[in-house]
């Protein structure tokens, strides 16, 4: 098995990323995020992979991977299609640094799920990392 992370470009936080994702797949179901290129590991990754998602600087969701296949956009022009699995899952968010593109991430490498409601459900992002590393969540 193997995982994706992506920047959520243009989206200030999970409820945004929800709200984006909902209209998104209201008009094109099923929901999918287009991107450039097919990955190479495929299959591991469809092998209950999930895409995570960086907004604003840290990981703190996740979607499960159903399905990717090439496509073309609008203008023609190659491209990939990664079909998501609706439902956003929390995970204990981590700052990540800015990168193009996605990258692949090892099961080891990424963040645990939070039980809905969790510890830091009610809090932003930035200051549930803050606490963490304080040892305080």
């Amino acid at each position: 098995m193997l995982h994706l992370q992506k920047l959520a470009v243009g989206i200030s936080d999970r409820a945004h990323l929800a709200a984006v994702q909902a209209e998104r797949a209201a008009a094109h179901p099923p929901l999918r995020h287009v991107t450039r290129h097919v990955p190479k590991r495929a299959p591991e990754i469809l092998a209950g992979g999930s895409l995570y998602w960086v907004i604003a600087g840290t990981m703190s969701v996740r979607q499960r991977i159903v399905a990717i296949a090439a496509t073309r956009r609008e203008d023609g022009s190659a491209a990939c299609a990664i079909t998501l699995d609706p439902t956003l899952v929390h995970v204990a968010a981590r700052p990540v640094r800015a990168f193009q593109g996605w990258r692949y991430l090892a099961p080891e490498q990424a963040p645990p799920d939070l039980a809905e409601g969790g510890e830091d459900a009610a809090l932003p992002p930035a200051l549930a990392e803050a606490l963490r590393a304080l040892a305080l969540l």
